[in-house]
Parts: structure tokens; sequence; C-alpha cells
């Protein structure tokens, strides 16, 4: 049988629920001429937003199992290139070697990388979490701390950017420290931010409740600040002031994947490509953009899709169903997100939760954990390796927070 092909660029929040939904519907639609193909590095889920915490051993999610039960092909490489006019992704399969697949509708779910500034000195010195190797060798370095003769700057880490990798990242780290280097060793946590509060990118309900979180836990602020240099011992900042630190960990902006630069449309400021309501990228024909690599309306209140895991799923969701429905001829199910939430770690305070855009507090403290440890653990992995069940929770029209 000559098939035709849908092609999705990764296996994150956004491709595994592309591939999960294009299926469903082609399921429903009892056609067998559509093959639906994931092209990644690995047939993993790595749950990007837990690469905070200390323990990283159960944030990679095989999904080996999952895409033999559904019936999606998986080929491991990484794409390189995209030929929009040609419908063609080259990339380099696991042995190095470049090859090309072709495609009828493109789902580009490549996702985003954190934003390493090569006009900062030394920046190569700072750590990140933006991945599982980089949480791992974050994770290792602090290990080792405990081998270093007690110092202040041993026991200071540096946490660059106060958005919500920063401040999750910053409020876990007294507990991890004190786990290496004991209950007695003086540490410091220090965010440098450029905003003019704490907490301030969160908006002023949820400042009040980090604020008062980073207090009690002995987490301080730079505020209005920037880094202006790091090395091996620590940085410099803009005003001249250096804050000796042997970890230092870099968690400001955010960047789409590269790939996104290879397809003909407008970008937002984050490289995002733009998307109209089925998520097909603007100008394009057969080519989709989904979770981080997709400016995304969630409303018709002038919102936007934001670059994390709530958006990612429900974006997946719409994209691998209309990218199908693009290529059967049926009516797409337009993306629609009206619900926005936010439930953020606050180490051992607890964590805080929130609703609505405006971020309207809800929980705090132990409630707040409670929900964000449900989060973490259960509510964004992957389903069950069960045809039926997996293709059901793929229905775009079911909310990721109801």
């Amino acid at each position: 049988m000559n098939q035709q092909q849908i092609l999705i660029i990764g296996a994150g929040f956004g491709g595994l629920w592309s591939a999960l939904s294009a299926v469903r519907l082609l399921d429903q639609h009892q056609r067998l001429d559509v093959a639906v193909t994931v092209l990644a590095p690995q047939a993993e889920l790595r749950v990007r937003p837990r690469f905070y915490e200390s323990d990283i051993s159960t944030t990679v999610a095989p999904l080996g199992e999952l895409f033999d039960a559904v019936g999606v092909n998986f080929i491991q490489g990484s794409a390189t290139g995209i030929d929009a006019d040609g419908k063609r992704v080259s990339y380099r399969d696991a042995h190095g070697e470049q090859r090309e697949l072709s495609f009828d509708r493109l789902i580009l779910a490549a996702g985003s990388h954190v934003a390493r500034p090569a006009a900062v000195p030394g920046i190569a010195h700072a750590f990140d979490v933006d991945s599982y190797e980089s949480a791992k060798k974050l994770g290792d370095h602090l290990q080792d701390l405990r081998a270093l003769p007690d110092s202040p700057e041993r026991n200071t880490v540096v946490v660059v950017g106060g958005g919500f990798t920063g401040i999750e990242t910053a409020t876990e780290m007294p507990a991890r420290l004190r786990e290496v280097l004991g209950e007695r060793a003086d540490i410091r946590v220090v965010v440098v931010d450029s905003g003019a509060a704490v907490g301030a990118a969160m908006g002023e309900a949820m400042a009040e409740v980090i604020s008062q979180a980073s207090d009690e836990l002995g987490v301080t602020w730079r505020l209005g600040s920037a880094v202006q240099s790091v090395d091996a011992n620590g940085v410099v900042l803009a005003d001249g002031e250096r804050i000796d630190a042997r970890t230092v960990v870099w968690a400001v902006g955010v960047k789409a994947s590269a790939l996104t630069e290879q397809v003909a449309g407008e970008r937002d400021r984050q490289g995002r490509l733009h998307v109209d309501r089925t998520l097909k990228v603007l100008g394009q024909e057969s080519i989709f953009a989904t979770g981080d690599t997709a400016y995304a309306a969630t409303d018709d209140l002038g919102n936007h899709a934001l670059m994390t895991c709530q958006h990612a799923i429900a974006l997946g969701r719409s994209a691998g169903n209309n990218a199908a429905a693009d290529l059967l001829g049926v009516a797409p199910i337009p993306y629609s997100q009206p619900k926005y939430v936010t439930c953020l770690d606050l180490g051992a305070w607890g964590a805080v939760y929130t609703e609505g855009w405006e971020r309207k507090v809800v929980l705090t403290r132990a409630e707040g954990k409670e929900l964000k440890t449900q989060i973490n653990t259960q509510w964004i992995y992957p389903p069950v390796a069960v045809r039926e069940t997996a293709l059901a929770a793929a229905d775009p029209l079911i909310p990721v927070v109801a």
C-alpha cells in the first residue's frame, strides 16, 4: 500500500500528543493509507518541567511500547533541515549518517532551549536545567561540592533569572545544598533578576507569595540586575558587584528550536512561528507548528500559549488532529484553551497554585505542594500503552485543566 505520511519532528509533549491525536482521527475514519511517523533523538518523553528537582531518575518516560500499541512509526535521529516546497526533512540518524524523509503533512514539535547569550563572557561556566543531561550535570556538580573545603564560595549558588524556571530552581536549592553539605552549612542562594520586585514576572498576587517563600527559605534576590560575566568562581553583575559562587545556574530566556528558521513565516521574539487557529503555519500549505514552536492564540481575548507543558499538551492534541484532518479533507477542530492555571513549586515552603491569566492565588504551602506533586508525577506523564485508552486521551476537546 502506498501510504501518505504525517511526519512529526520531536517526541516532547507537543510531539507525543500530536502523534496520538493524528492516529485517533485516522482510526475514526478507518484510514490505513496514512502513516504517522515521529522523528526524534530518543523514543522518550523527557519531563522537562521536573529537571529542577534533586532526583530526576523518574523524569524520562519511555514511549516505545506506547508507539507500538497505537501504530506510530518511530525513527531515531535529529532533524537538520526542512524543505517546505519539496516536502522533505533531512536528518542525522543514530549512526551519524545524513538521511531524508518525505512528508505530506509536517508537524514541527521540536521544542525550545534556554537562550545562552554569546555576549556574556564565560557563560559556558553556567549550569542549566534545560535538558536531562544538563540537569544531571548540575546534580553531579552539587554532589561534588562536599569534597571541597568549607567556604562562602562553595556554599553559594547564583540563579540567573527570576522567571518560572529560575524560581523553582532557586527555592529547591536550599534543601539540595543542605542534603549535600549538611544542615549546619552556611548556605546562600541568590537570584539575579532584572525585575523591580521579587517574582515581578509572575504578577502582583503571586509575587507576594514568592517573596514570602523566598524570605522563609533564605533565598535572596538582586533586583534590577543583570550578569555581565561568569567564571568558574562566580559572577560579576552589570553594576560591578561580584558574587563568589562555585555554582551558577542560567535560567534567563527561552528560544524556539532553530528549525523554525527553516520555515518561511512570521515569528515572535522567541522564534515561534505564527499559526492560524488550526495550528497551520501562516503562509504554509503543509506545515503545522505545535508546542514551543507555535505562537498560537488560546482564546479570542488576546492571550497566547506559553512555553509550558500545560499548553503543549493541548497544542499537540490539536495539531495532530488538524494535520490529519487537513490530509483527509475533513473539518478541523480549532485550537482553544481558554483556561489557564499556574502551579509554581517553592521548595520546602510548598507551592502556589493560581487560576486565570491574572493569576488569582487559590492554594499555597502544603495544599499547593500536594497539587504540584500530582501534576508533576501523574498528570503530565504519557497514557498507558493500551490503544483504546491512549487514543481516547488524545481527544483535542479534552481540557488539560478543567
